[in-house]
């Protein structure tokens, strides 16, 4: 399988992210890409909830993901949209961070909304309340598909080790990380996060990043550290997007889950124990 990372910058305008984002998907199934991947945040990414509360939509409105799903059917690829800003018909109103496998019918293969909410003061001068605008999911996502079961997380649930753990324990030999990854913290720890990620789980890991410095309407401008990762199971870096948008191609041979995991089968190897 030919997997292509679309690296984004988006703004805060849905209407104006959606032709950039297709362009790229039309440029990775032009160079044989038959699974496409987009970032967390695919439709906007904003921290304003009164702009949210006015450009998002519901799930069955939202005309990123029919543009999206439309889109894949006519390429005849499998897609991963990172994630879109939804509203939901919550009482307490808040959005989720809703990821969607679409397949090459274009038809919704999964869903996965993010668990972890990035509720984090990285400064004295840059904190970040995730959970006042969205609320998390509760359930870990597993979709099987021909030619991988995918394991779903979202960005800030990188750091959480168990959950990857029970995915791959589930079957998972992919795991899909699309991420809106902090530029402070992710210089410091993204790298070595999803290549621990795919060391420990013996998996492959492909997560697609946005970059840069994001437009918005209101507040202070976001950047994001881009760098998205494609990682194999022994923990080679197969390709890096660096820090501009655009597509980034890689080869996946799914033979290697099963040769890494024959050398060092940790998976097996997990023990229930007693304590602290």
């Amino acid at each position: 399988m030919r997997a292509a990372l679309v690296q984004l910058s988006v703004g805060d305008d849905p209407a104006q992210n959606l032709p950039v984002t297709l362009d790229f998907m039309r440029q990775a199934a032009a160079q044989g890409a038959g699974f496409v991947l987009t970032p967390e945040c695919t439709n906007l990414l904003s921290s304003d909830r009164a702009h949210q509360q006015a450009v998002l939509c519901h799930e069955e409105d939202d005309p990123t993901l029919a543009a999206l799903r439309a889109e894949a059917q006519s390429l005849g690829v499998w897609l991963l949209i990172g994630s879109l800003g939804l509203k939901t018909h919550e009482a307490d109103g808040r959005f989720a961070n809703r990821s969607f496998l679409i397949d090459p019918q274009g038809q919704i293969a999964a869903r996965y909304d993010k668990i972890h909410m990035f509720d984090v003061d990285v400064s004295p001068t840059e904190r970040y309340r995730e959970s006042d605008a969205y609320r998390p999911g509760a359930r870990a996502v597993l979709a099987e598909t021909d030619f991988a079961k995918i394991g779903m997380a979202i960005c800030y649930d990188l750091r959480f080790p168990h959950l990857f753990r029970r995915l791959a324990h589930a079957g998972a030999d992919l795991l899909t990380l699309p991420a809106a990854f902090n530029d402070t913290t992710g210089a410091a720890h993204w790298g070595s996060l999803i290549r621990a990620r795919a060391i420990e789980n013996t998996c492959f890991v492909l997560a697609p990043a946005q970059c840069g410095t994001h437009a918005a309407h209101g507040g202070k401008p976001r950047r994001t550290h881009g760098h998205s990762l494609a990682v194999a199971p022994w923990g080679e870096v197969l390709a890096d997007g660096g820090t501009e948008p655009g597509v980034t191609l890689v080869d996946i041979d799914l033979a290697r889950v099963a040769e890494a995991r024959a050398r060092v089968p940790s998976i097996t190897h997990d023990r229930a124990f007693e304590g602290p």
